[in-house]
């Protein structure tokens, strides 16, 4: 790999706004010692000291193939600052070509190791891997008080939605959550958080302002499609069923998944999104790939505070094999075998192609048709301008016969991140990445104007 990375693709791996801050002051020259690198191989490495407040530098090693760091710091974030810091360091130049010290070779190989007994074991038949006959009937009978579970949960949650239009709407907003959150607690009980997550939400509606009628009416629809999706599911077209228990909450494994048909491609890493709650730290990555043009999305989970694997630089092309979750309109994969680390595109192509806002709406439509419960659909827009406005903020496309606008989804888009794209784009159209919903779109990375090499903007925190 001969093209260093950009500072941009470098901070779009940071966990945080701090992380960001402390790494770019940590990037000087005074700290660092004995940096060096091996990007020829397929065992890309930066390596290097840092000095902290001990006696003793910190040893930072980072594999540019995940990527995935390894610090002697006693930081809890993932990567820390020093991680974040070299990698800094290398994109400005630093670092001599050459064979890593022992410290730092041993961490690589025991990881390679790691990775290659992981690949053989997802690689291994279903039936080598499997346990024995007994396990496989216990297993059998599991699934199948599931299966009962879950459909008494649906048909209990279709029977609470025909009482609510039976009694009208009038009452609703005197209800609240309490109401829903008894069905909800029975829907866990009943092993569909899918259909607990949906009910829920029922209680929220009524006080989301005007119009929330109409609102709870589309979310009695579409509960009620998915629990009686799930009742004739054994029934529905096999895509479609895969859809129907996914929204139910069952769910299948990487490796399991990574037993079927892999996909491989040059995937442009199209941005990335961190959330958390008090549990766990949630992680999506938007993939594309340059030959298919098939869109992919990474869902990992971690602790709070400590991002979870992948992290993959925005911007940056990766060469590998993804394996996707079945289902009426797949999009969640799980990633394979890689082949090299991430690197930059070719000169003239750093910023991707995109579409206009009516044609991005389309896209969501036909999605929508095959996945009526899907929230949002990963687009690429061209051409487009933030502009804040007495209502909220929008995204106009003017470059149509006639201007069309989008309003900005406000749940992932704070307003100093809004600003600073309206700052970026400067009344000049943007190429932005996001999700487009039936809220609006919600944007992820923006891609400069101008600029000698690739530049991307993550808007959201």
């Amino acid at each position: 790999m001969e093209d260093r990375w950009t500072p941009e693709h470098v901070l779009s791996l940071a966990p945080d706004a701090p992380s960001r801050k402390a790494a770019s002051k940590l990037a000087a020259p005074a700290p660092w010692s004995g940096l060096g690198c091996d990007t020829a191989s397929a065992s890309a490495a930066v390596w290097g000291e840092c000095k902290g407040s001990g006696s003793t530098p910190y040893r930072t090693v980072v594999d540019l193939t995940g990527p995935a760091y390894q610090c002697s710091c006693p930081s809890r974030k993932f990567p820390c600052k020093h991680a974040l810091a070299l990698l800094l360091r290398w994109s400005a130049g630093a670092g001599e070509p050459g064979t890593a010290p022992s410290w730092a070779a041993d961490w690589l190989t025991g990881r390679r190791e790691r990775d290659e007994r992981r690949a053989a074991r997802s690689a291994e038949p279903a039936d080598a891997a499997g346990p024995d006959g007994a396990s496989l009937l216990a297993a059998e009978r599991r699934r199948e008080r599931r299966a009962a579970r879950v459909a008494a949960g649906a048909a209990e949650l279709g029977s609470r939605l025909a009482d609510q239009l039976r009694a009208g709407l009038a009452d609703a907003p005197n209800q609240g959550y309490a109401g829903w959150s008894d069905v909800a607690a029975r829907m866990v009980d009943a092993q569909a958080p899918g259909l607990a997550a949906r009910a829920r939400e029922l209680g929220a509606v009524p006080s989301s302002g005007p119009g929330w009628p109409s609102r709870l009416l589309e979310e009695y629809g579409l509960c009620h499609l998915l629990a009686d999706g799930y009742r004739r599911v054994d029934t529905l077209p096999e895509p479609l069923a895969a859809t129907v228990r996914a929204r139910i909450g069952f769910t299948l494994d990487a490796a399991e998944v990574l037993r079927g048909p892999h996909l491989r491609d040059r995937w442009l890493v199209l941005g990335s999104r961190d959330s958390t709650d008090e549990r766990v730290t949630t992680r999506r990555i938007w993939l594309r790939g340059g030959t298919t043009g098939r869109d992919a999305l990474l869902l990992s989970f971690g602790r709070p505070g400590v991002g979870p694997e992948p992290a993959l630089p925005t911007g940056l092309l990766l060469d590998a094999e993804l394996a996707f979750h079945p289902g009426a309109r797949p999009l969640r994969a799980a990633l394979g075998p890689r082949f090299g680390a991430p690197v930059p595109p070719p000169p003239g192509q750093a910023v991707p192609e995109g579409v206009s806002l009516d044609a991005a709406l389309d896209a969501y439509g036909r999605a929508l048709g095959d996945d009526p419960w899907l929230e949002s659909w990963p687009v690429l827009l061209r051409r487009v301008v933030p502009v804040p406005t007495a209502l909220g903020w929008e995204l106009v496309d003017r470059s149509g016969p006639s201007p069309a606008a989008i309003p900005v989804d406000r749940r992932g888009a704070p307003d100093a991140a809004l600003w600073r794209l309206a700052a970026v784009s400067g009344g000049r159209p943007l190429t932005l990445f996001g999700e487009c919903g039936h809220r609006g779109f919600s944007p992820v990375t923006a891609w400069y104007p101008d600029g000698p090499s690739i530049r991307t903007l993550g808007v959201t925190g």
